[in-house]
């Protein structure tokens, strides 16, 4: 029996996709019976849906400085934790679900998840110095941690090529979607998501975040391009509606699009509607009337919005870089993020052919099968235990 601690930190923030692994893996981890104690470190106590068997218990600290912001966060992660963890006990193993500052005494084994290297290849996120101090902080965790787990085979080498990680650390694991996605959305929930939203079935839809890798921009300028031709050459009795949902900062540009002011600007407010941040329980429903979700981002070190909407039915649509092809194999229809002429081509044929979107969707839901908590948990306890 082994006392293991937990970074659940995310919990508190479901929203994300670290948020989203976090909950998902202590849920499953919770539904297993094991001799080993658990011991989870948290900013917020767990949601009370969340039972946990008397082998867990929660601590719940923060430091003198309240503030939730990257101060706070440096001084948790970095040295709060090793030495709250110390103070309790040491434990024997410590699983941090996301990458982070933590470097623990050599005596504790340190298994780390990495979801991505996003500030190393794009730069432009570390706009200022407490980003840049926190990334550096980030790569020591993950060079001193004694195992890593990639959430995909991309992050992996990039870990390898990047960070020059020893690739005998590393073990990919696919997470899962949360279980919500997997449910069949009711004709009532349907009516009831398309009321609020004021939406009729067979928009295109676009989630998963505003940032610039994202790639809001491109799509827009495709979907602007798809209009202009459709003007010319009729393809089209009408064009769907296009559907943006997402948190809005504008005072987050540069590194948060400004959808909202390029609707404007492109005279596109009569043809896109932007629904701001969309609690996850409208999501499945949303994916689910939609004729295509289209993910035109740069980069992923997974891609949770994919895989949600290939668990509803609805054709992918995905760029053909970083981890997408991975999750989607043959269950997706891909293109060049970097070239709207290709992302506008594999849009209007998609739109075109019923028969297509039909068979990518299948095939999407096929492929979303293979994904599983259980497997990625196995995989974390079975590198525990070795």
């Amino acid at each position: 029996m082994a006392l293991i601690g937990i970074n659940a930190s995310f919990a508190r923030r479901p929203s994300t996709g670290i948020g989203q692994v976090t909950l998902n893996f202590l849920k499953e981890l919770a539904r297993r019976k094991t001799e080993h104690e658990f011991v989870l470190y948290l900013e917020e106590a767990l949601p009370k849906d969340i039972i946990l068997p008397k082998n867990f218990r929660q601590e719940v600290f923060l430091p003198i400085w309240k503030r939730d912001d990257l101060v706070r966060k440096i001084w948790w992660e970095k040295y709060m934790l090793p030495k709250k963890m110390e103070h309790d006990r040491c434990c024997d193993i410590f699983i941090s679900l996301y990458q982070c500052p933590t470097i623990f005494p050599e005596k504790v084994k340190h298994l780390m998840v990495v979801h991505d290297l996003i500030p190393r290849i794009f730069p432009e996120y570390l706009n200022n110095a407490r980003k840049k101090a926190y990334q550096d902080f980030s790569e020591g965790g993950i060079h001193h941690a004694d195992k890593i787990i990639a959430v995909s085979s991309r992050t992996e080498k990039d870990l390898i090529q990047m960070l020059e990680i020893d690739p005998k650390k590393i073990t990919a694991a696919y997470p899962d979607v949360d279980p919500i996605f997997k449910k069949e959305v009711s004709q009532k929930e349907s009516a009831e998501v398309l009321k609020k939203y004021r939406l009729k079935p067979g928009y295109l839809y676009f989630g998963g975040g505003l940032d610039i890798r994202k790639n809001a921009e491109g799509l827009l300028q495709a979907y602007k391009s798809i209009l202009e031709r459709n003007k010319n050459e009729h393809f089209l009795e009408e064009i769907p509606k296009l559907v943006i949902s997402g948190k809005m900062i504008p005072q987050m540009a540069p590194l948060i699009t400004d959808v909202s002011k390029l609707v404007k600007e492109m005279n596109l407010s009569t043809h896109v509607r932007l629904l701001d941040l969309v609690p996850q329980k409208f999501l499945p429903a949303l994916y689910k009337n939609a004729c295509l979700f289209v993910y035109p981002s740069k980069y992923e070190g997974f891609g949770l919005p994919v895989l949600e909407a290939m668990n509803q039915g609805t054709p992918v649509i995905a760029g053909k870089t970083s981890s997408l092809p991975e999750v989607g194999k043959d269950g997706i229809l891909y293109f060049d993020p970097e070239d709207t002429e290709d992302l506008m081509m594999v849009m209007k044929n998609a739109m075109l052919k019923d028969n297509l979107r039909e068979a990518v969707g299948k095939r999407g839901k096929e492929r979303a099968q293979d994904f599983s908590w259980e497997k990625f948990v196995d995989k974390i306890l079975n590198i525990l235990d070795n």
